[in-house]
């Protein structure tokens, strides 16, 4: 117990004394310093007294699918600082190959008994995927709220950015570029934002006129290497722009490009999206789509603290707009020049 009451007592930044009124529920301790007292045993693993347990802690998880993309670490800061704002501690849970799985920081979490719950990425955006766990979210109505893809009929708040206007901006820049040719680089096949982004391009190439060939089309992980091996299957089909879906895909088809020995953009343009860190200080200076993350984030806390609040959770999907940066990875096709 007394190292218990040591190690709390440090993190909080209060004496050992105070820690103990707070476990025995003695008085003359203020709201704000029994609450840091009670989320820094949940954050150090102890578990609370018994007669604390029924009360929700003011902890939040925040899951993430990774955090090699950069767009996932400015998510976690932008939310992480909105929580903070707002008297809660974000619990960062990060998927890793063949590591805990997002099902069980739902159980670890669960035991901890978060106030809420906000996933950027996960199992939810695969119509695939297992989505037991977010059943049981629902029946137990933890505030959740998802980001960039909703689950169909679990009514969870969901703020995302508006993918179709994100290629509608891509191909109107290519095509007054003068490009015929797009490919699409995109994640997997099940994976709804992208299954929008593909919907969207069809029906921005119907507008021209044009059709989107199947092998104009490439699927893949949203990693550099992937994005370099699904960029090389599109540049066999002669295109001369490639649209994809995430900024680490880009720098791969990049990278292809450059290996089948051409250049960016002098042959073919590259197209990113995210408008993650340091995108603007790669050679060439990447164009791509730019999440509004932090509009996003405000609207994302607005939810979560509705739903803590007791109001009942909106079931709407609330669409951000994305801006085009266009930079220095796009240019007229070769044979303009």
């Amino acid at each position: 117990m007394s190292r218990r009451l040591a190690e709390v007592a440090r993190k909080v930044g209060v004496s050992e004394a105070t820690v103990s009124r707070v476990l025995n529920e003695k008085p003359g301790v203020s709201i704000a310093t029994r609450q840091a007292v009670l989320s820094a045993l949940d954050v150090l693993g102890y578990e609370r007294p018994t007669k604390l347990r029924g009360e929700r802690a003011r902890l939040v998880g925040l899951v993430l699918p990774e955090l090699q993309n950069p767009i996932f670490p400015a998510f976690a800061e932008i939310i992480g600082g909105a929580l903070a704002q707002n008297g809660y501690t974000p619990v960062l849970c990060t998927q890793t190959a063949g590591g805990i799985t997002e099902a069980d920081y739902v159980e670890l979490l669960l035991q901890q008994q978060v106030s809420g719950v906000i996933f950027v990425g996960g199992a939810y955006m695969q119509q695939g995927g297992s989505h037991e766990h977010y059943r049981r979210l629902r029946d137990l109505n933890l505030p959740t709220v998802l980001v960039n893809a909703p689950i169909d009929d679990f009514g969870f708040a969901t703020v995302s950015c508006d993918d179709t206007a994100a290629i509608d901006q891509a191909f109107a820049h290519l095509t007054e570029l003068g490009h015929t040719r797009i490919g699409l680089l995109l994640g997997p096949r099940d994976h709804v934002p992208s299954q929008r982004k593909l919907a969207a391009a069809q029906r921005a190439m119907a507008r021209t006129g044009g059709h989107l060939d199947d092998d104009h089309v490439a699927h893949s992980l949203y990693s550099l290497e992937a994005g370099q091996a699904g960029a090389t299957r599109l540049l066999r089909s002669g295109v001369t722009a490639i649209v994809c879906a995430s900024d680490p895909m880009a720098l791969g088809a990049i990278r292809a490009v450059r290996r089948a020995g051409k250049n960016v953009p002098g042959d073919v343009s590259i197209i990113g999206f995210d408008d993650s860190a340091l995108m603007s200080c790669i050679e060439p200076p990447l164009t791509t789509i730019r999440q509004p993350i932090e509009h996003m984030g405000r609207m994302i806390m607005e939810l979560l603290i509705r739903q803590i609040k007791g109001d009942s959770a909106s079931t709407e999907e609330f669409f951000f707009e994305p801006e085009l940066v266009v930079r220095a990875s796009t240019s007229r096709p070769h044979t303009w020049n």
